[in-house]
């Protein structure tokens, strides 16, 4: 487990050992330091007592060469263990006596060195002058010690500072248990409470407050925003509540709105029925009567009375024609939907030859862009297709190349479906009446037509989540563009 993942209980007794540990190893490192210095330089301090002592005891030994005194004087340095060797030399440099009796010389220097004591890897050496009066120098002295009283003193040291670190640890331990509950126990009682508080949603829930200090401080602040989270919680259910009932109305009148409407619906495709069909069997008749008059009677009408006859029949066709429009209105507004992958550039190439046979006198320049698809009900998008091309070819009927185009951008992040022509066009500030039931631009002497194929369009792609707008100059024709 990681360090920042410990309960805080340990991370305080950890802090506070870790402190306490580095606090000790400091003054123990210190403590150990200052001893074994200190210890150096007693060691080499009574090593050159010694010598000074000795140095002036050997002053007649050398003065007269006497060679046993001197050695009679080194021996004296066997009640002291530490000291391993030791030799006098005379004023010219030479070995005269050594301590111990029989010691090799390769083991002592061959001359004397600078006075002075130093220390060497595991040893102390000095050299001492041998002297009578202040400028006679009879020989120096040489003494050599081990430093095992240093490092007996080391290791002393060391035990001591470790006895004295471990029971002060413990000891920094058991303090650290017992004050750490100072600190973490408010801290616990707080996560506590917002455990308490997550887990139940109970924003009533209080932390308690141990203590003045900051702890406590955090602990009034932690419990203010209960307080207010409580209150905001009590107002947000109050609109709640408010919010339901308000919407059960609402929606109690949009059950009954949408009954009445389908009831209304109902109602209209009915009499939409009714009429269409009661008014197709006198139009029949009109139509049929004005044709048997013609076959039969046309020698005994004068020419006013068959172009009369020949009026009423354009007009009961009219009428049928429109009867018949308004039946496809209905129709698409009530078809069930039945979404598939459509190719649009085929359907649109079959639209066109239906319409290339019925007039096959015209020759008119056709572009299709390949490849255009989307998803929607095949049997209505050829019904929007096949109102807006045969528009462009009708309104195209005057134009000397007569020109239609059906083509895609990509735009906004989807697809804009366009067909264009080059024929009437029309004014933009009628724009807007373009897709209204029985509005249209031009008169019935210049294009034929009913004002409805536009508004089953508009249905059409309004029933499939896009919109339809058109764009026209008067004489140089119109686009209509549409989303899907």
């Amino acid at each position: 487990m990681a360090l920042r993942d410990w309960p805080i209980k340990h991370k305080l007794t950890a802090i506070l050992l870790l402190i306490s540990g580095l606090v000790l190893l400091l003054t123990s490192a210190a403590f150990v330091t200052y001893q074994v210095v200190t210890f150096r330089q007693t060691t080499r301090n009574n090593l050159s007592t010694r010598a000074q002592i000795l140095a002036a005891n050997s002053t007649a030994a050398l003065a007269f060469a006497n060679e046993a005194d001197a050695r009679e004087i080194l021996s004296a340095l066997k009640a002291d263990p530490h000291l391993v060797a030791a030799a006098l030399y005379d004023k010219d440099g030479h070995l005269f006596a050594t301590y111990p009796a029989g010691l090799a010389a390769a083991a002592l220097p061959p001359a004397p060195q600078a006075d002075g004591y130093r220390f060497q890897p595991g040893r102390l050496i000095g050299f001492e002058p041998v002297a009578q009066g202040a400028n006679d120098r009879l020989g120096t002295l040489y003494l050599e010690s081990d430093t095992e009283a240093v490092y007996d003193s080391l290791r002393l040291s060391g035990i001591i500072a470790v006895l004295v670190m471990g029971v002060a640890l413990l000891a920094a331990y058991f303090l650290a248990a017992a004050l750490q509950g100072r600190i973490s126990e408010p801290i616990l009682a707080l996560a506590g409470t917002a455990a308490a508080v997550s887990e139940r949603q109970d924003y009533s829930v209080r932390a308690a407050k141990l203590g003045a200090d900051e702890l406590g401080v955090l602990t009034d602040a932690f419990n203010q925003m209960l307080g207010r989270i409580e209150e905001q919680e009590r107002t947000l259910r109050s609109y709640a509540t408010e919010l339901e009932q308000r919407v059960a109305e609402r929606t109690q009148e949009l059950e009954k709105r949408a009954a009445e409407l389908q009831a209304a619906n109902s109602e209209l495709d009915a009499f939409a029925y009714s009429v269409s069909h009661d008014l197709r069997a006198p139009l029949r008749s009109i139509d049929g009567f004005s044709q048997v008059l013609l076959e039969d009677y046309a020698a005994r009408l004068d020419d006013a009375g068959r172009d009369s006859l020949h009026r009423v029949r354009a007009a009961s066709q009219r009428m049928a024609t429109l009867i018949d429009d308004l039946l496809k209105l209905a129709r698409v507004t009530r078809a069930e939907m039945r979404t598939e992958p459509v190719n649009l550039s085929r359907m649109a190439q079959e639209i066109v030859l239906d319409i290339q046979r019925a007039t096959p006198d015209r020759q008119v320049d056709i572009a299709i862009t390949p490849g255009l698809e989307t998803w929607g009900d095949s049997r209505l998008l050829r019904v929007a297709l096949d109102n807006l091309l045969r528009n462009s070819w009708k309104y195209t009927g005057k134009q000397t190349q007569p020109r239609i185009e059906f083509t895609a951008v990509d735009e906004n992040g989807g697809r804009v479906f366009a067909i264009k022509d080059n024929g009437a066009g029309f004014d933009m500030q009628y724009a807007d009446k373009l897709f209204g039931v029985f509005q249209r631009l031009h008169s019935a002497a210049e294009f034929e037509g009913t004002g409805v194929g536009l508004a089953t369009v508009r249905r059409i792609i309004n029933r499939h989540g896009g919109r339809i707008w058109a764009e026209g100059t008067v004489g140089q024709g119109a686009t209509f563009f549409f989303t899907l």
